[in-house]
Order: structure tokens, then C-alpha cells, then sequence
């Protein structure tokens, strides 16, 4: 604490209270279990009242809301200016080149995932048809031309729709938000209409703070998914019973990435604390987690270097603090509502009920997939023939 009291004083001090944010609730939040774990998306979720009935996740909620409201009260103070300043000094180079930067990032994503092979997006979308890779590396070469950009934009969302012939709807929803964000930078960028062109980096914000949202709602509606990495890496809990530490990994990664929608140093120290949780989840989970979670890490870089100092919808009500807590309840509601609405309009009350033996999951058996065997059902699983 003295080696950061040191240096910039409200910089440092706005930055340690989003570490505190970030890294008090478990680092699971950055680690995408369908990655790692078995699962069938049309299980019964768990009921949202064991959520609501569970305390840790009020804990995690305060704590956040805690962050949250000290980081406003420093960018209302005199100290706000200054720490705002001390962030764009730091990240100056980035901000002067920021398309640069994205458009680079964008291309070395979809490189890696074509050199892995096999797979749509995303490591657990996978696929046994080779055009996919090729059509991704395509699309890597189409962004550093603004005039092929667009077809970029276009073939992200069109290997989103091919993935609907092997996956369910619901399941691909985890992986729509983003990809209509970096669709949307690319649509955007080229325009000469610049009312229009300006709203590209919103699209890659509000792409991804949707997507972490979204998929954080895993954590409680399906925490036994996770229960294998626990087992497997009981590191990752810092000591912590399972059912405290998966709860309020999800309330991580749903406040801070409502935090991404916020007022401009409230997402830019979000963007740093989910970048610092992010990073510390690659060494335990390794190459896959790096490969998938890229993309993310360097918009997030990019969130934190954004100088934009408005607030791009319902500017008057995000800079009252009281409407903190109110804004985080209606976002909570809305994605709740969705999440297990959605889940019971496509598999029942009860979920699925015809899944069995035949049902489809991501992982067979290697080093990184450790959880056993694949079956019969899983996409590109080896046939008996």
C-alpha cells in the first residue's frame, strides 16, 4: 500500500480500489467454463432464488457498489480531472494509434484461431468442416483494408448464423453481443459519415460489456459446471468453500462489466480490473484461455485508454450517484429475466428432457479437456465407424 500511496496520489488510489473490486471476488470469473468443463446448455438451471437467497452474493454486490461509489466521488472531486489525466498520459501512445491498434488486434485474433483449427469464434464452438478456418483467416485480411472491412463485419456474423446449424440458439447467445460489437467496428470505421463513424468504439464497448454480463449469469444458474475446475484447480479459491467462491466470481464479472457502461473513469478502472483478473487466469487455464479470452483482454486495454469523456446514453442519470445502486438492479433484472426466460421458452421448466447419452458436449479427452472421455454425441468426437 505505501509503494502505491508513492506515486500519484487519486490515480493510484482509484486504481487500487478497482484491483480491490477485481481481485477480492474469485479470478473464475475471466475463465469461460464451456472451455474447460462438460456441460448441456439445455439442463435445468438452478432457480434464481437461490441466488437471491444466497449471501455471498449480496457480499460481492456491496463490495462492488463500495468500488463503484468511491470512484464516482473521486470524479466528481478536484481529484477527478487529475486522475483522469494521469490515465490519458499513460496510455497516450495507444489512444494516438487506437484504430490501429483494434484493427491489428481484431486480425491477430482470428489468425490464432485459425492456426488452432476446428472451431467457430470460439474454442468450444467446434467444428470438423476445414472451410471454417480458412474462411476466418479470410476474414483476419479483409480488416487492414478499409475498404474490406465491412466484409470482415459481414463474415463474423455469418460464421455466428453457420454455427446455428450445430449449436442451440441459446448456447451461441454467450458469443452474440461481441460479435456484433467487433461486426460493428468494422461496419463503422470505413463511413465518411462521421456522426455515425464515431458510435465504433461504443459498439466494441457495449458488444463486450453485454457478453460479460450475459455469460456471467452461468455462475448461478449453472454452478455445478464449474464444479470440476474447482476440483481439478482448488488453487483458484483462494482457500474458499466452492459455493461462496463461484457466486461471487459471477457477481465480478457482471458489475464490472456493467461498470464498462458507466461513467468514464468508472469503465476505464473496470476495463483494469477485469484486464488484471483476465491476465492471472491465463497461466492457470493456458493457451486455450489466452486464445479465447484475447480479444477481450485487448478491448479492455482499449476501454482503458478511450479519452471519450461523455456518456453515451442516459448521460444525466449515470452521473448521480444514487442511481448507482438503482442502474445495477435494473440491469441485474433485465439480464435475469432474459437469461432464465429465454432458457425456459426454448427447454421447459424443466429443461431438456430428452437429453441423454446422445447429448452433445465440448470436451474429449487431452491435457487440456482433462474432465474424461468424450461421447458418442460430441461435435467432432471420432466415430465408432
Amino acid at each position: 500500500m505505501n509503494a502505491l500511496q508513492k506515486s500519484n496520489g487519486p490515480i493510484t488510489m482509484s486504481a487500487g480500489l478497482a484491483i480491490l473490486a477485481g481481485l477480492s471476488i474469485p479470478e473464475t470469473a475471466s475463465a469461460h467454463v464451456k472451455w474447460f468443463a462438460p456441460y448441456i446448455v439445455g439442463a435445468r438451471p438452478e432457480p434464481l432464488s437461490v441466488t437471491l437467497h444466497d449471501i455471498w452474493f449480496w457480499v460481492g454486490i456491496v463490495l462492488v457498489l463500495i468500488f463503484f461509489v468511491a470512484t464516482r466521488l473521486i470524479e466528481k472531486s478536484g481529484f477527478g480531472q487529475v486522475a483522469i489525466e494521469g490515465l490519458n498520459a499513460a496510455t497516450a501512445p495507444l489512444w494516438d494509434r487506437q484504430d490501429d491498434y483494434i484493427r491489428a488486434i481484431i486480425a491477430s485474433f482470428f489468425v490464432a484461431i485459425f492456426a488452432v483449427g476446428g472451431v467457430y469464434l470460439t474454442p468450444d464452438l467446434k467444428t470438423p468442416a476445414e472451410w471454417v478456418s480458412w474462411m476466418q483467416l479470410l476474414i483476419a485480411c479483409c480488416v487492414f483494408s478499409r475498404g474490406t472491412m465491412p466484409i470482415a463485419g459481414v463474415g463474423i456474423i455469418a460464421l455466428w448464423l453457420l454455427a446455428l446449424r450445430d449449436y442451440d440458439l441459446f448456447h451461441l447467445f454467450d458469443y452474440l453481443a461481441l460479435g456484433l460489437g467487433v461486426a460493428g467496428y468494422l461496419l463503422l470505421e470505413p463511413l465518411k459519415n462521421e456522426s455515425l463513424r464515431e458510435r465504433r468504439f461504443e459498439a466494441l464497448r457495449w458488444g463486450l460489456a453485454i457478453a460479460l454480463m450475459w455469460s456471467s449469469l452461468e455462475k448461478f444458474a449453472f454452478p455445478s459446471w464449474f464444479y470440476p475446475l474447482v476440483i481439478e484447480k482448488p488453487f483458484l479459491t483462494f482457500g474458499m468453500p466452492r459455493d461462496v467462491f463461484i457466486p461471487m466470481a459471477g457477481v465480478t464479472e457482471f458489475t464490472l462489466g456493467f461498470g464498462l457502461l458507466w461513467t468514464p473513469l468508472i469503465r476505464r478502472l473496470s476495463a483494469m480490473a477485469l484486464l488484471v483478473i483476465f491476465t492471472a487466469a491465463v497461466w492457470p487455464f493456458g493457451r486455450v484461455d489466452l486464445i479465447g479470452h484475447g480479444l477481450i483482454m485487448a478491448i479492455l486495454i482499449a476501454v482503458a485508454a478511450d479519452r471519450r469523456s461523455g456518456v453515451d446514453l442516459m448521460t444525466a442519470f449515470k452521473q448521480k450517484i444514487v442511481n448507482i445502486p438503482l442502474g445495477l438492479s435494473a440491469t441485474l433484472v433485465i439480464f435475469c429475466t432474459a437469461y432464465w426466460g429465454l432458457h425456459i421458452a426454448f427447454y421447459g421448466i424443466d429443461g431438456d428432457l430428452q437429453i441423454g447419452e446422445d447429448a452433445k458436449t465440448t470436451h474429449s479427452y487431452n491435457p487440456e479437456h482433462p474432465h474424461g472421455p468424450g461421447i458418442q454425441g460430441e461435435i467432432g468426437a471420432p466415430s465408432d465407424k
